[in-house]
């Protein structure tokens, strides 16, 4: 039988300045800094998550920060156009209200697919998305975050794919990984996990900008659940028969992963649900030092000495709400 993706895992995208995206996505959007590592094919750039309380998958962004040196990306064919979050209903005055009071341009709201949905950039120019529906998962709420607990961030309800030609990626996601036409709409096509349930929704919608060029300001790749190992080498197969080029199983140290590029030229990634971000620290310690994996624990000094100045954004729940 054919494994299925319950949905998405984490979305990677690339930074510039690593204190200024830490500071946006936990004192703005109110997120946990769940991770503080580095990349672990570049290990002189940090790779910073954020999520809910615990860092469950489905709630992750995670980031490489280039630096301001960094190269700029460009959007186009073959990248995510848009990153969106599940919001409890009725929570959109209180979004546009925040964002605005921190200088960020909000765009919306309008109705997409019945759902009310509103859109803005983080620094780099990350498109990101609240979805405000009366269907928003409950999560684990972050205690300590400046967001009040009826109005966080409650992981994530899709992502939107911008290529040149839908069919080739409708075609992996639904022979490939599982997904199902939902529905279509001003040229939107919607895509929908057979597990249902948070970040199952895929969009899909074709541009005309040209090729995109991976920089900051652009998504890396997108992650899609797996189980475990075993589930990951039967999609290596699977995907493997459709003349696809899946790599290895990695070991990320807080998920194990297999990649491969789509048809259109986006990079996916499909990582398990464990062991997850208390495998090297307590839930207390998430994110207040940095993390690197054993192998690396003897170049320690060298690479800290190598990395950007950086201190974890620390906030007062009681304030700034």
């Amino acid at each position: 039988m054919s494994p299925t993706t319950p949905g998405l895992h984490h979305v990677t995208a690339i930074a510039s300045d690593p204190q200024r995206t830490a500071e946006f996505y936990v004192e703005t959007l109110g997120l946990r800094f769940v991770k503080k590592t580095i990349n672990h094919d570049d290990k002189y750039t940090y790779h910073l998550y954020f999520g809910d309380s615990e860092g469950t998958p489905g709630t992750n962004i995670t980031l490489f920060p280039w630096g301001e040196r960094g190269r700029s990306g460009r959007f186009g064919d073959g990248q995510t156009r848009t990153t969106a979050y599940f919001v409890p209903e009725g929570s959109l005055d209180y979004w546009r209200e925040r964002l605005e009071s921190h200088g960020i341009s909000v765009d919306g709201p309008t109705e997409r697919f019945g759902e009310t949905v509103i859109e803005f950039d983080d620094p780099d120019g990350i498109t990101l998305a609240l979805v405000a529906t009366g269907d928003a998962p409950d999560g684990q709420p972050w205690v300590d975050s400046p967001v009040p607990t009826e109005h966080q961030l409650r992981g994530f309800h899709s992502v939107t794919l911008a290529v040149s030609e839908i069919d080739p990626t409708a075609t992996v996601l639904t022979d490939g990984l599982g997904y199902e036409f939902e529905f279509e709409e001003n040229g939107r096509r919607r895509y929908r996990s057979d597990a249902g349930g948070p970040g199952s929704i895929i969009d899909i919608v074709e541009t005309d900008h040209g090729r995109g060029r991976m920089g900051v300001g652009t998504v890396h790749h997108v992650a899609y659940k797996a189980e475990d190992t075993d589930e990951q080498e039967q999609w290596r197969e699977q995907l493997s028969e459709q003349g696809l080029r899946v790599t290895d199983i990695v070991d990320r140290v807080y998920f194990k992963s297999i990649y491969f590029r789509e048809p259109g030229g986006v990079l996916f990634e499909i990582a398990t649900m464990e062991p997850g971000f208390t495998a090297d620290q307590s839930q207390d310690e998430l994110g207040r030092d940095l993390a690197l994996p054993e192998w690396l624990e003897d170049e320690r000094d060298e690479i800290e000495s190598r990395l950007p100045s950086f201190e974890s954004p620390s906030v007062d729940p009681d304030t700034n709400r």
